[in-house]
Parts: C-alpha cells; structure tokens; sequence
C-alpha cells in the first residue's frame, strides 16, 4: 500500500514538516539534546517557549525520527485530497489541541514527561485513514489476518509505544484531536488561510480541486495510457470512494481499470493527469 506518486508533489506542507523534523532531530540529536526537549510538568511554570516550539518538531530518538517520518511520508495523500490551504488548517488545530490535551495531562500526572515530536500531525491522520482509506487486500500469515493497511498501522503503534507512557500520551491526544477535527468542531474544517499567507504556496504545489466532475474529465482526456488486455472489472466499493472525492464516475471508472483496481494507484492518476 503507497500513500500515492513518489515524491512531494502536490504536498508541499508535507515536505516542509518532515524536512524540518529531520534537520531539528539530527541537528539536536548531534548535540546531544534532543532527549532534553521533552515537555515537563515544570516546563509550563517557566514559560520555556522556545522548547514548546521546538518539541513540536524533533523527534528524541532514531527510532521513532524513521517511524514519523515514514508515517508523515505516506499521510501526504491526506494534503493532495483536501489541498494545502486546509491541511494546514488541519495541522494547526490538531497540534493546538492536542497542546491543551498534554497540559492538561501534565497539570493531572506531575512529574510526567511528554515526548518530542509531531505526534498531533501523525496519529491525528489515523483518524481519517481508519475512516475513509478502504482495505483493498486481505491476506494471513502465521494464521493471523492482515490487510494492505496493516503495515501502517504497525508503525503506528511501534510509533506509539517507542517511549513507553511519554508517546502514549502524545498519541493519543493526536487521536482525539483528529477525532475532533473530523467531527468539524467550530466548523474547523471549512476554515482557510487568509489570501496573503495562501499565496505563499507556488500554483504548482496546490493540491488540485475535487469538488466539480470536471476534473475526472480533465482526467480523461489527459490520460491516454493503454488498457491492460486482461483489464479487472472496478468494484463499486472502489468507484464511489473516488466519486466521494470529486471525480467524475467515469473518469474514476477508467483509471481504476489501469490501475487494476487500486483506489490509491487510481487517485494518483487522476491527480498526475490534473496536474500536467
């Protein structure tokens, strides 16, 4: 299972916030310190914003910097549904909340520490990729059952429980705080950024509109890729996701029949389409 074409593209709050996280945790890894930015009871008393900030980007270990980072890596899909503009929207009232969250814990449990990391961007995802990513395949191994979404939940939870009681909190802080978002507390999820700061994103990186049909005719017309000769009839499981997203039935149709009826590798071509 992919979160979508490689690279960056159409996800350009994505790229910033796993290179920032890379660069925070190496540069503070380097130095020795990066296990001095967990958040403490007594952090809240001294006003130490700096650390706020910082702890919101580094990860304290190797292991959970190669976890997160995969994790934020594939939740890029989540940017090139709902667009730049509104993602960020996401990540601020995710990682708002889930502040007040851990506060609010630290102020019950003195004493307790709170790991670094972006745990409100990355289990705040869950919520909706439990919710709307359907599983495609199901398979066994050693008499036990996965799916094609298996394996991301797995990082999660070796995400989750890499510190023990200090990422446990975090995370499931993050999953109230999607829980929250999704059920479009204060009607969150209509919010944008204002026109100036939404300028700031380059034409090329804005995740594409899916609310017309006219973008799954778009979509056709753009992709001319041959069809398979041993071409799999789509699932209307799979058709209505893609229709649920703004594209045109047919378009939708077409792509999932080249991309042997994967609704991620279908998504990808509609967007790829768009884009060019």
């Amino acid at each position: 299972m992919n979160g979508g074409p490689s690279g960056f593209n159409n996800a350009p709050v994505t790229r910033a916030c796993v290179i920032t996280c890379a660069l925070f945790t190496v540069f503070f890894g380097i130095r020795g310190g990066s296990s001095k930015l967990s958040l403490s009871y007594q952090d809240l008393f001294e006003f130490r914003l700096w650390k706020s900030i910082l702890w919101a980007f580094a990860f304290s270990s190797a292991s959970e910097l190669l976890f997160g980072l995969y994790l934020m890596y594939y939740f890029r899909l989540f940017e090139r549904q709902i667009g730049s503009n509104k993602y960020w929207i996401s990540i601020f009232f995710s990682g708002s909340v889930t502040l007040i969250l851990e506060i609010i814990m630290l102020s019950l449990f003195k004493g307790n520490l709170v790991t670094s990391g972006p745990y409100a961007l990355i289990f705040a995802s869950f919520v909706p990729f439990y919710l709307d990513i359907p599983v495609l395949k199901r398979f066994r191994v050693l008499g036990i059952n996965f799916s094609d979404k298996s394996f991301i939940y797995l990082a999660g939870l070796q995400l989750l429980l890499s510190s023990w009681k200090r990422s446990i909190i975090p995370g499931i802080c993050g999953i109230i705080a999607g829980s929250l978002y999704r059920l479009n507390i204060f009607g969150i999820r209509k919010a944008k950024l204002p026109d100036f700061m939404a300028s700031l994103f380059s034409s090329h990186s804005q995740a594409p509109r899916m609310t017309t049909p006219n973008l799954g005719r778009q979509a056709v017309r753009s992709y001319r890729a041959p069809v398979p000769s041993s071409s799999i009839e789509p699932s209307e499981e799979a058709i209505a996701t893609l229709v649920s997203m703004g594209f045109d039935q047919n378009a939708a149709r077409q792509a999932l029949v080249h991309a042997r009826n994967d609704v991620n590798s279908a998504t990808n071509i509609l967007l790829e389409a768009h884009s060019h």
